[in-house]
């Protein structure tokens, strides 16, 4: 039996892992969001550490090295609605958290606020749309970014199970085909973490709860989220992740767009060539531009939940916890208490002893 509250123990360093390379991710992206390679370049030459927020970059403007952004705090709304409800999300809680949230950020003057699916149902239901119609619309990765806790807290098995827990944190905002498919391919790949995979197996995971994402929701036209993860991950296989020339592809034939079609496989690129080295991966995601912190976040917790948290570097993880004042360590030993709550899966044959959740 696993124990969540020993801080020695693999599978509770894996779920910090992920968490903490949640965070790490956002802050390395967050002074290049939104800003061009070409802008990246000319003003950073190549991001190697935190950075500021460049004065002149309107979301990151003013923010501190090591901030993290919104990417972290909906994950950390998510997480503590899952804990704090035993494993479930309300839909018109999560509607009043997000809400709630924005008015702090807006109060403190940030403009990094909702991004544009999120921002547009939850005005919806401020019109007086039922939270169950509100979401019929989103397909940004707004829903994919934020997943990560769910799956700290849930086993991937039994699948339409678990897709049923991606659903309930994606409904109010991301009721779509694609804002589903997207989220549950990151919450896979966290979860069979977790769990012990090593990252191929963490990526062929993600890869299936796609496929499965992609059956719920409201269907919209838009490529497939799986079948476009398994492309990413081909197209950079081989290259060399220090080349600008692979920068390059994956900003410019990947994609790097708040579009979860474009943001959600350019991070699987990432793990695909940075491995399951935290640092690595969310500095390579910070030179890409466009919605680099987003994809940072997104790897970083899957390398993250690979490499556990003493896979990050603990100066950097210090860094985060300074800033920002993050201390993840209760959020992820609730989240690991709501996972023993889970119904043991059926164990594969041939499956590694490790690889399961007790």
């Amino acid at each position: 039996m696993h124990d969540p509250h020993d801080p020695h123990d693999a599978r509770t360093d894996r779920a910090a892992g992920a968490l903490y390379g949640l965070a790490l991710g956002d802050a390395l992206g967050m002074p290049t969001q939104i800003m061009s390679r070409s802008a990246i370049a000319a003003r950073f030459g190549r991001v190697t550490g935190f950075e500021a927020g460049p004065p002149d970059n309107p979301v990151a403007a003013g923010l501190p090295a090591g901030s993290i952004t919104d990417d972290t705090d909906q994950a950390l709304i998510v997480g503590r609605l899952l804990t704090g409800s035993g494993g479930r999300i309300d839909p018109e809680r999560f509607a009043h958290a997000l809400l709630e949230w924005e008015a702090g950020m807006k109060a403190k003057g940030s403009l990094d606020l909702l991004g544009p699916s999120t921002k547009a149902a939850l005005d919806a239901v401020a019109r007086g749309v039922p939270t169950q119609e509100a979401g019929r619309t989103g397909t940004t990765n707004g829903a994919a970014m934020r997943v990560t806790p769910v799956g700290v807290a849930f086993p991937v098995q039994p699948l339409e199970d678990f897709v049923d827990r991606v659903v309930e944190s994606c409904q109010v905002t991301h009721d779509t085909t694609i804002g589903i498919a997207g989220a549950a391919a990151v919450a896979a790949a966290v979860s069979s973490a977790v769990a012990g995979a090593p990252l191929d197996e963490a990526m062929d995971a993600a890869e299936a709860a796609a496929e499965a994402g992609a059956r719920r929701g409201n269907w919209v036209a838009g490529a497939d989220i799986a079948a476009r993860i398994r492309w990413a991950r081909a197209t950079v296989a081989g290259l060399d992740p220090d080349d600008e020339a692979t920068v390059e592809t994956i900003s410019k034939l990947i994609g790097t767009s708040v579009a979860s079609q474009e943001s959600v496989p350019a991070a699987f690129a990432v793990l695909a060539l940075a491995g399951d080295d935290p640092w690595r991966c969310c500095l390579l995601a910070a030179n890409l531009g466009g919605d680099c912190d987003t994809i940072g976040a997104i790897a970083g917790a899957v390398a993250g939940a690979v490499a556990g948290l003493r896979g990050l570097p603990a100066d950097a993880v210090a860094t985060l916890r300074s800033v920002n004042g993050l201390d993840l360590e209760p959020l992820t030993a609730a989240l690991l208490a709501l996972r023993d709550t889970c119904p043991a899966a059926p164990v594969a044959a041939g499956a590694r002893p490790d690889g399961g959740d007790a």
